[in-house]
């Protein structure tokens, strides 16, 4: 963590900040929406990182989302989750 807090933007060499963010994906027509992530962002251009081993966790719990929203094509729209 102290190491992305000193980093500079990759992109455009802008300040990260620690924020806690959504994002919404979508896959095969369904839509699922994650809220409650942390991770830094530039306060430039908005380019998003995360913590080692963060992504791979957010990728998890979309996968986990997509599976239920894809199950036997039973839900239409989105499904919305919080990291806590």
């Amino acid at each position: 963590m102290n190491e992305l807090m000193k980093a500079s933007c990759s992109e455009c060499k802008g300040k990260l900040r620690r924020k806690t963010i959504s994002q919404e994906f979508e896959r095969e027509g369904a839509k699922v929406r994650i809220s409650g992530i942390k991770a830094w962002v530039c306060s430039q251009c908005g380019e998003t990182y995360f913590e080692p081993g963060g992504a791979d966790k957010v990728a998890q719990a979309v996968n986990s989302l997509f599976a239920l929203a894809l199950a036997e094509r039973q839900h239409k729209g989105r499904l919305n989750a919080r990291v806590s």
